[in-house]
């Protein structure tokens, strides 16, 4: 009997621990699909300092391509429909930029298009690989024909975020 009550204890204690880990720190729940689509993401963040779109890609042309320490406003055109992991922020020509979250750290809601985006992080050139896009377009939930269609690499304008705001 004792070796089934310390079995049982030790399953429990288990299973605590997997849970705890799993949202140790994040805001998890924030990005369920169930949740608001508004809120602070990741490090708290406030609006003061932020800068628009328009003055980042201005930066990048100047010759900038690693920005540290910049925060940014965009418009969410696209989140990662599996858990929250990415989004994509209009550019507002014609293109996106990925954003990504530091050390996979937090997530933003799954229904956050159309919210304005407030990213505080860094902007960087960045090549993503093929198998990275094909990736990305699965979890956007794009046909297996439109993944397909994806056969060579992309250099665009990146950013991972440490915190973010979605209004």
């Amino acid at each position: 009997m004792k070796k089934v009550i310390v079995l049982g204890a030790m399953v429990v204690a288990l299973a605590s621990c997997g849970n705890s880990s799993e949202h140790e720190g994040h805001d998890h729940a924030a990005a369920d699909s169930s949740a608001a689509t508004s809120g602070s993401f990741g490090s708290k963040i406030d609006e003061s300092g932020v800068i628009s779109m328009d003055s980042l890609l201005a930066m990048v042309k100047s010759g900038q391509s690693d920005i540290s320490g910049i925060k940014v406003e965009g418009k969410v055109t696209e989140a990662c429909q599996a858990k929250g992991c990415w989004m994509q922020i209009d550019k507002g020509d014609g293109t996106t930029m990925r954003v990504t979250f530091k050390d996979y750290g937090f997530f933003v809601p799954k229904d956050c298009a159309g919210k304005s985006a407030i990213m505080l992080g860094h902007a960087y050139m960045d090549t993503t690989a093929v198998e990275d896009l094909r990736h990305y377009a699965e979890d956007a939930g794009k046909s297996k024909e439109e993944i397909e269609k994806i056969t060579a690499p992309e250099v665009e304008l990146a950013f991972e975020a440490e915190g973010v705001i979605i209004k």
